[in-house]
Parts: C-alpha cells; sequence; structure tokens
C-alpha cells in the first residue's frame, strides 16, 4: 500500500512513503551512549513509550546489557554480538543504525540488508569506498531496500524517531519543534545544514514532518529525487525544502522528476555553492561529493535548471527562509496547510553530569583520594608529575614515600625502603607463601591465583610480625623499659615477642640481611634508638636461646621507626598512626610478591606436574 512505512519494497524507495512512526525501532551497530541517549531523550520528548533502540549489536560480545536513560528511568537494552542474532531476536526492529568505522561498515552493512526484517540502514561513516557503496546500492534496489548515507547525519521523522545525532542537542530540537511533526518535508546532503534549515523552516513555517541528510559523498545510498518523490507520496507533507551543493548531479534527477510531473507539490530549492566561481581554480569543500566537476555541476547552473523546472529558487542562501515564509503563508492561505498546534514538550531531565557543570545540584563524591591524581596530562603520584620523577631518577622507594606515606623521602630513606623490597622478595621454596604458590602452580591455575595463595599465609607467623614489631618495641623503648622486663612482661601475657626468633638462624649464625639492613642505617640514618633498643631485648633473649635472634622483621620494624622519627618530616602521632594502621606489613607484602610471582613462574616453566605428598611423608594416626 502506498504510503505505508512497511511498503516501500515492491514499489522501490520512489514509490515508497514514510519511513518511519512512533512505533519504528532500530537495531544499533557498534555501541556509542552518546547517539544511543540522544535517541532516547528524542523519544522521550516525543511522548513514546517505548524506546526506539531495541537492540545494540557490539562484534564480539557475548550479550548483555547496556544502560541508557529514557526519560527519568533508567533502562537495559539489549546486546548481542551478531546482526543476524539481533535481527531474529527482535524482527519489529526494521532500521539499521550502523555506527561502525569506514573500515567495516560495508561488510556489516550488508549483512544487514541480507536481512529480511531490515527495511532502512542509515551508514553513518565517512570515507567508506565508492566501489563499497555502489555494490550497497546496487544490492539495496535489487532487494527494494533504503540506505541513508554514508557520510550522514541520519534523519528525522518529527514526533516520531530519529536516528543517532541528528538535528543535534535537545535545546536545539525543542527550538526547532521537531518533538511534534509540521508540514514540511525536508532534504539535504549535508547534516550540519540540516540543522540549521530544521531551525529555519521552524521560524519560517510549523516545522517539518520529515527531515533526510543524504550524506556528502559522491555516490549517496538514496538521492535528493528520491526523498522528494517520497515526500508527494506522504499526505502531511505539504511542501518540501531541498538544500542541495555544488557538484555532482543529484539535483538534475529532482529536475527531470519536476519536469515530468512526478511532484506536484511546492518544492523550494538552493544549491549552495555558488561562491566557487569567485575562484580562479577548482574548489574542494567540506563533502567528498562537493566539488564542481563543470559548468553543469556548479551551484548556479542546478539553480537555474530547478528554477527552469518549476521549484521555487531565492536569489540567495539569505532570501531562502524568506521564500519558505512566502511558499507557507500561501498555502496556509489557500488552506492546504492547517498550522501544526504547539504543545509544550516534556522536560528531559538533565543528566548529572550536566547539572554538576551548570552548578544546579551538589552531588556527593564516592571516593577520596589525596596520594595520586590522573586527571591532568600525566598522572602524578602525591603532586609529583611522572616526568619529575624520571628526570629525579626515581626508585620504588621513592613509589612508595609518596603513595604510602605522602613524603618526598631523602635519597637515604628510598635506598633504605629499596634495600628492604630487595631482601625480602623472597626466601626459597620451603617457606609457607613460597609453598602454597608452588602447589597452586603445579595444580595449572592462573598467576593471580598462584600469588594470591601465597599471600594468603602471610600472618603473625609468616612476614607479618613487622608491624606487631615495631608496634611493642616503640611501646617499650617509648616508656623506658628495661629490655628484661619487657621480655618477661611479653611472656606473662603469653605474646612471644615478635621480631625475635629465628627456625634456622641462630647467635652463631646470622641473618645475613639483618646485618645488611643495620650497617646501612648505622652509616645513613641521623638517629637508631629504636635498633639499639632492640638489639638490648635480643641480648636478652639470647641467654635464653640461641636462636631468638632479632630477625628481618624485627630489624624492619625498629628501622622504620628510627627513619620516620628522625627523617624530620613525621610527627608523633603520624608515626604512631603508621604503626597503628599497618603500613609496614605492605612492606613485606610487596617485597614478597615478587618472590611469588617468580615460583609460580619457575613452575610453569619446567611444566611441573600436580603436587602430591607421598604417604610416607604424613603422620597418620588415630
Amino acid at each position: 500500500m502506498v504510503g505505508s512505512p512497511r511498503s516501500p519494497g515492491a514499489f522501490g524507495l520512489s514509490h515508497a512513503g514514510q519511513l518511519f512512526t512512533r512505533e519504528t525501532q532500530a537495531i544499533f551497530y557498534n555501541w556509542k551512549q552518546l547517539p544511543v541517549q540522544r535517541m532516547l531523550d528524542f523519544d522521550f520528548l516525543c511522548g513514546r513509550k517505548t524506546p526506539s533502540v531495541a537492540v545494540i549489536v557490539q562484534p564480539g560480545s557475548h550479550g548483555g546489557f547496556q544502560k541508557v536513560f529514557f526519560g527519568r528511568e533508567e533502562v537495559a537494552i539489549p546486546q548481542v554480538g551478531t546482526i543476524e542474532e539481533a535481527a531474529a531476536a527482535f524482527p519489529k526492529a526494521d532500521v539499521f543504525v550502523n555506527f561502525a568505522s569506514f573500515r567495516s561498515a560495508f561488510e556489516s552493512s550488508l549483512e544487514a540488508l541480507k536481512q529480511p526484517t531490515i527495511r532502512v540502514c542509515a551508514i553513518i561513516a565517512e570515507g567508506v569506498p565508492e566501489r563499497d557503496t555502489k555494490q550497497l546500492i546496487a544490492y539495496a534496489r535489487q532487494h527494494n531496500k533504503i540506505i541513508i548515507g554514508p557520510a550522514t547525519v541520519g534523519g528525522v521523522q518529527a514526533g516520531a524517531f530519529k536516528i543517532g545525532d541528528a538535528a543535534g542537542t535537545l535545546d536545539n530540537i525543542i527550538a526547532c519543534k521537531l518533538y511534534r511533526p509540521g508540514s514540511v518535508g525536508f532534504v539535504s546532503k549535508s547534516g550540519g545544514m540540516s540543522n540549521e534549515m530544521y531551525n529555519v523552516i521552524a521560524r519560517a513555517a510549523d516545522g517539518i514532518y520529515e527531515g533526510i541528510a543524504i550524506g556528502g559523498d559522491a555516490f549517496p545510498g538514496s538521492t535528493l529525487s528520491d526523498h522528494c518523490l517520497r515526500y508527494q507520496n506522504i499526505p502531511q507533507v505539504k511542501m518540501i525544502v531541498v538544500l542541495g551543493e555544488i557538484g555532482g548531479q543529484d539535483e538534475y534527477s529532482l529536475v527531470d522528476a519536476l519536469k515530468a510531473g512526478r511532484i506536484t507539490k511546492p518544492v523550494v530549492a538552493w544549491v549552495s555553492g555558488t561562491c566557487a566561481k569567485l575562484f580562479k581554480s577548482e574548489v574542494q569543500f567540506g563533502h567528498a561529493g562537493a566539488k564542481s566537476g563543470g559548468d553543469a555541476e556548479s551551484a548556479q547552473a542546478k539553480n537555474s535548471a530547478l528554477s527552469a523546472a518549476g521549484a521555487i529558487v531565492p536569489g540567495s542562501f539569505e532570501e531562502l527562509e524568506g521564500t519558505v515564509r512566502k511558499v507557507y503563508g500561501e498555502l496556509v492561505g489557500q488552506g492546504v496547510i492547517t498550522p501544526a498546534e504547539d504543545s509544550k514538550p516534556p522536560e528531559v531531565p538533565m543528566d548529572l553530569g550536566v547539572a554538576k557543570k551548570l552548578g544546579k545540584v551538589r552531588a556527593p563524591t564516592h571516593v577520596i583520594c589525596t596520594i595520586s591524581d590522573d586527571r591532568g596530562e600525566e598522572p602524578t603520584y602525591g603532586g609529583v608529575t611522572m616526568s619529575e620523577l624520571m628526570e629525579a631518577d626515581a626508585n620504588i622507594g621513592d613509589a612508595i614515600g609518596l603513595l604510602w606515606f605522602k613524603r618526598r623521602l631523602p635519597r637515604y630513606a628510598t635506598k633504605f625502603i629499596e634495600m628492604c623490597v630487595v631482601l625480602c622478595a623472597d626466601h626459597g621454596p620451603c617457606v609457607s607463601g613460597a609453598h602454597n604458590t608452588i602447589v597452586t602452580s603445579r595444580a595449572g591455575k592462573d598467576l593471580i591465583s598462584c600469588l594470591v595463595s601465597g599471600l594468603l599465609t602471610i600472618g603473625p607467623r609468616f612476614g607479618g610480625a613487622i608491624d606487631d614489631a615495631a608496634r611493642y618495641f616503640k611501646q617499650a623503648c617509648d616508656a623506658g623499659q628495661e629490655p628484661d622486663d619487657f621480655v618477661e612482661a611479653m611472656k606473662r601475657k603469653g605474646i612471644r615477642v615478635p621480631g625475635i626468633g629465628h627456625r634456622i638462624k641462630s647467635k652463631d649464625n646470622r641473618d645475613k640481611r639483618v646485618e645488611l639492613l643495620q650497617r646501612y642505617a648505622r652509616k645513613h640514618f641521623p638517629s637508631i634508638r629504636y635498633l639499639d633498643y632492640a638489639i638490648t631485648v635480643e641480648n636478652y633473649t639470647l641467654q635464653k636461646a640461641a636462636n631468638l635472634v632479632l630477625n628481618v622483621d624485627g630489624c624492619i620494624g625498629a628501622l622504620f621507626l628510627d627513619l620516620l622519627s628522625s627523617v624530620g618530616m613525621f610527627t608523633p602521632a603520624e608515626v604512631q598512626e603508621v604503626v597503628d594502621i599497618g603500613y609496614l606489613n605492605g612492606l613485606f607484602v610487596l617485597a614478597r610478591s615478587i618472590g611469588l610471582i617468580g615460583h609460580a613462574l619457575d613452575q610453569k616453566r619446567l611444566q611441573q606436574p600436580l603436587f602430591r605428598y607421598p604417604w610416607d611423608e604424613v603422620l597418620y594416626t588415630k
């Protein structure tokens, strides 16, 4: 039936009527949040009950949803991975909005055109090869499909449906009265000029009924005359406005249609680019097709031909609005047009981000961050840029100083931190953390799982004593407690002294790591008060057992107290906060992660099989 939005097929585009209705839904290809949101905002503005985007095709995805707003409510639009899947699941979605890049626009558009449910395909991308476009045009004509584009912003059915970013912002849509149908059918090559013309037509007439931007490429999928012939078949369209441009022959097909009497409704037309005559050489305007290839393709020649064929052509673009107003007024006077009644559209809620920028709302933040910032040209750690750190030959100690302690520590301090990381990176395969990591790696688990399985063993009995050692040494030392009183008091409480004792090392077999750290601190630290106290505690505990030596946890804990207390950057309260929060165990976690990762990779490199204890290493008992 001619004029039905569902029946362009048997007659071809020239005999089709209205393309879109308030029930039209689209398949949106290649997720872009802003164009989809603009389509749904337009839907809400027009009073639609359902969103115009039925489904999103995101190549390679395996289902899911994308969240957008439909008026005041947030809705989830289904997402699928293929066009075929989308067409099968949503057979009523007969418009394909293609936001693919020019590299994949041909393949995705052709696949969409092959779906029996798709009637209209809008190709947004610029730069689609002309050979590909010609193939799409041939296929669409053969199968009675409609292409808008390539290089198009799309189109608008006022009060019903719009494609992607067509018509621009909500403010422009409201100013152009696109939320309700007018009496004018409009077609142009330019999307940007379409937005301008929607304003012109809203001022000079009662607005558009439908507007299409066919795209600026040399070979558009549908032509100016194709859409003008459609407008001839739409009863609600009372007059037609055409904005052509220099280059190509498209406007001459409209001339032929006018001469043949196939278009009888008033046509106001203007071909832009008349200024090209002012240039001595050939001029390429913005669009690929906007290039005069001879006198016949000049704007002046086309305007003259259109005027001779019966179109109403103003003397200049500046006169176009007045010409539209004059023709519209005559049609109103003749009773052909009953001006559309104006109504106030519903107010689309403002997005939070926009409202915040305009100062209309106060929104609480969800996270507070004081250590880093990624909002500028380059990230910063504690206010120090990456460039500054690299120029200063920064090490891992500098990063820890800025991110953990929020201080740019002196070089001897960052070197000490780096020493701690190096010395604690690994302690062989037999300790509990490495053992867990090795077993997990041999079970075929991924690297993160292997690392976490080892880290989970860190605690009071393995590697987690740095904080406790610092805490107890600080309490006792600050209180002036004698080492023997401190040790005996801990014993009465049933608490082993953190940082004292080793399974292997002893009085006669000292831990080399402890010796290296002590030697460095004595040479570089302004004060080693807490280390000296820890050593007096060790002297007392060695009287009880040869293995009750100051271990690496206790040494690092005491030396960190000395570092923080003597570097001149921390108040006593801040030093206490470092101990209470648990900063220092973080150093062991960071360091030991290096070794645990090494063990996990080592087992995978060696292709070790699943670990299982032999029976003779298990005591079976009742």
